[in-house]
């Protein structure tokens, strides 16, 4: 196991994936300032649902946020080129964890991706060749990597396309409501709505996306079923790419599979090598620390995260408790209503807070159907009225995938004493039966 982990291969994959790496976290930074997603997440929203507990993490007065994703754009092209890359890597993994804390309103699992794979990348030999730090004189060229690099991508894309499989194992996917109402909801013409609500289409989607997350790494591990992988990954996340409108994800998922193919492949195909890599030579004992006491218990950690909602009471597709780093991706269509009712407890006074008068409507849209949401704005609200005695009391119902509303929030329960639970369930949410 050691020689298999610690033995040199040609680093070629190590090397395109950066490159495609770099590119792609430029065109996302880049890309929020041109289609208004940094104005729309960041500087029209009077108030921002960080993640709990970074509160303290607020987007940049001004146009602050502008430079912030500019200063993301140019580290992605200096990572691109291999420019001063450690540095670069490492400043571009805060800024954009940053941007991942500091809000929660447009969620995506590739943007948790993203925080994961550009952590990883700080501490991997993506600069030895062909990049700027190597003609520069700032790092010594070589053309190898120790074998547990490439293996550390497999496992990590491996565990986000099995749990993401597994997620999709209950009811309204399996019958494909949700494929369907997902299908319909990103059109208005007539033709595809029509097309969409065909059975055999929706049911066939459903099924695709379950055979795909499970059996997408095996095929790609398989030299015999590689190919046919490739094309049929190709399919699936450009259909992605057009229909759901996913940003970079598809593309960025997209480039893992050059962990999969025999590195001198990717040499010679994107690096135009024609050099021949002897794999005896162990890697340093520094490698086999940061192999042993990080990247193990790293890769550990990811395999423990998903599976914790199952150890909190109630169904995670009703509380949220645990969806979050989940690999829980697009499975469920939820809407909601809330209603805030504020009492002054020395005069025994209410009102109905409105609160969209401080929301952007995708906020407020999101309010109702998400329990931390609706827990952090009843810390706003107490912090407005901080120098009265209140309590606050909701009317909240939800609706996952079209289904009869049900009351999510324990209408009797005084928000104003709640407190956040990260890891078990918090007995404000009701469990629906």
């Amino acid at each position: 196991m050691k020689s298999f982990l610690f033995k040199s291969i040609d680093n070629s994959p190590l090397i395109a994936f950066r490159i495609f790496f770099g590119f792609l976290l430029a065109c996302e930074s880049f890309g929020a300032i041109a289609t208004g997603w940094v104005k729309l997440v960041f500087i029209e929203p009077q108030f921002t649902f960080s993640f709990i507990g970074f509160e303290w993490l607020q987007p940049l007065e001004g146009n602050g946020m502008y430079f912030y994703f500019c200063t993301m754009g140019i580290l992605g092209i200096f990572i691109m080129l291999g420019y001063r890359y450690i540095i670069s890597m490492l400043l571009f993994t805060i800024l954009w964890t940053g941007v991942y804390l500091m809000q929660k309103s447009s969620y995506n699992n590739h943007y948790y991706l993203l925080v994961i794979i550009s952590f990883l990348m700080v501490f991997l030999p993506a600069n030895k060749s062909t990049s700027l730090d190597e003609r520069l004189g700032y790092t010594k060229k070589s053309l190898q990597m120790p074998n547990w690099v490439r293996l550390t991508f497999i496992i990590q894309v491996a565990i986000v396309y099995f749990y993401a499989s597994v997620a999709k194992f209950y009811p309204d996917w399996l019958d494909g409501t949700f494929t369907k109402n997902l299908l319909q909801g990103t059109t208005t013409r007539q033709f595809f709505l029509h097309l969409f609500a065909q059975k055999w289409l929706y049911l066939f989607i459903a099924y695709a996306g379950i055979l795909y997350d499970l059996l997408i790494v095996p095929l790609l591990l398989y030299k015999k079923t590689r190919t046919i992988a490739l094309i049929a990954s190709l399919g699936f996340h450009l259909f992605n790419a057009i229909v759901l409108q996913i940003g970079i994800f598809p593309f960025f998922a997209l480039s893992f599979a050059l962990f999969f193919y025999e590195p001198e492949q990717i040499g010679k195909l994107f690096l135009r090598r024609k050099i021949v890599i002897q794999k005896t030579k162990e890697a340093t004992v520094t490698n086999k620390k940061l192999v042993y006491y990080f990247l193990i218990p790293f890769l550990f950690v990811q395999l423990l995260l998903p599976i914790r909602h199952h150890f909190i009471e109630g169904d995670v597709l009703w509380t949220e408790e645990g969806h979050r780093l989940s690999w829980r991706m697009m499975l469920r269509e939820r809407t909601g209503s809330i209603m805030f009712n504020v009492i002054d407890n020395s005069n025994g006074q209410s009102i109905i807070y409105d609160y969209k008068k401080n929301l952007s409507s995708k906020q407020a849209h999101q309010l109702p159907t998400k329990p931390d949401f609706i827990w952090q704005y009843c810390q706003k609200i107490k912090a407005e009225y901080k120098d009265k005695d209140i309590s606050i009391f909701i009317a909240c119902k939800n609706s996952i995938n079209r289904k009869p509303y049900q009351t999510l929030i324990d209408p009797n329960y005084d928000m104003a004493k709640a407190e956040w639970n990260h890891l078990l369930h918090n007995e404000w949410i009701l469990i629906n039966n």
